[in-house]
């Protein structure tokens, strides 16, 4: 009636209990809390060497919190910590001043993500100061009068700031072995030291650090170095977390220390935002959200004492930044 399966047993044998369901569930059990026991380690690890800033903080007629949430991430040129050697090798000259090289707004919540890129040469008003070119701020105030501008000038309230340096970039890219890049045709710049042919290429940090920077020969000049900046930066986060390197401790583990060495977060961030904001910025390279530049309405408007500045679109900068405080699709401007 029942086959060797049958869970009965002869009357008057003892029936014989069967070990290794119990090895095997005590085995998984170990495996499950030696994996959460490793990743709580890595957290504690990463979340110690989280590097913090006074970045945000409130002042009268702040913005008040919209819906999403908004991260600014900057990239700063300062070379007071690079050698000699080291500045020559980066085609970064001399000079201590620290200016923002790099601004961009990566926003999400139920809509996005959204990285918009913001013309280090925008013209806006910096508190305090009148009127200047939004690279400026930084070198006067640091991270809070930075933050402080960009809420006045897109409306906007930050939640979160991360800021790297360009060593740490260089270094962070190394990490990985490089960064595939494709190009549609050659890129040279002479005082960044860009030198790539047109194709599909893995550039070192040092030519990546020099593919973020080129703007003089470009056409588009400072609008054509924020889209380069977002393409780099895409292609970082998809590499850095890819089975390849997620899936490798020789390599993720580098990789993450180079990366938490490289950042400086507000007080109120942590690895965990961190991650996420990761995350957010990959879910752009799978084709989710989107990314733009603030629309510019003069991309060289010639301002006695400032320079050449960047002149925004009205109408159109406004309809983004509307939009983004609302959590809504970006429709006011094309997302490329």
């Amino acid at each position: 009636m029942y086959g060797e399966s049958s869970t009965l047993y002869r009357a008057g044998r003892p029936r014989r209990r069967r070990r290794w369901p119990r090895a095997v569930a005590l085995a998984l059990l170990v495996l499950v809390l030696a994996c959460g026991a490793a990743v709580a380690g890595t957290y504690v690890w990463a979340d110690d060497r989280v590097r913090h800033t006074q970045a945000l903080a409130d002042y009268p007629g702040r913005p008040p919190p919209g819906k999403g949430t908004n991260w600014l991430i900057i990239g700063t040129d300062t070379r007071a910590d690079l050698s000699r050697r080291e500045r020559e090798e980066l085609h970064v000259g001399g000079g201590g001043q620290r200016n923002t090289d790099t601004v961009m707004v990566l926003h999400y919540g139920a809509a996005g993500p959204y990285l918009v890129s913001i013309p280090r040469d925008s013209y806006v008003t910096v508190p305090g100061h009148g009127r200047d070119k939004i690279n400026s701020a930084y070198a006067r105030g640091g991270p809070e009068l930075l933050t402080r501008t960009v809420e006045q000038a897109t409306g906007l309230r930050l939640d979160h700031y991360a800021e790297i340096d360009f060593l740490g970039f260089t270094q962070v890219v190394d990490a990985l072995d490089g960064v595939r890049i494709c190009l549609k045709k050659p890129l040279r710049d002479e005082k960044s030291g860009a030198d790539l042919r047109a194709g599909c290429q893995t550039l070192d940090g040092r030519q990546a650090l020099a593919f973020v920077r080129a703007r003089y020969s470009d056409p588009e000049g400072d609008l054509g170095r924020v889209k380069r900046q977002r393409q780099l930066l895409s292609a970082l986060i998809r590499e850095g977390t890819g089975p390849g390197t997620v899936g490798n401790p020789f390599r993720f583990y580098p990789f993450l220390g180079s990366a938490l060495d490289a950042v400086t977060v507000d007080k109120g961030s942590s690895a965990l935002s961190l991650t996420r904001m990761g995350w957010k910025i990959r879910r752009l390279t799978e084709g989710d959200g989107g990314t733009t530049t603030v629309p510019v309405a003069n991309p060289g408007l010639s301002v006695p004492g400032a320079g050449s500045v960047v002149a925004w679109e009205p109408s159109g900068s406004r309809s983004l930044f509307h939009q983004l405080r609302q959590d809504v699709p970006i429709t006011a401007t094309p997302v490329k």
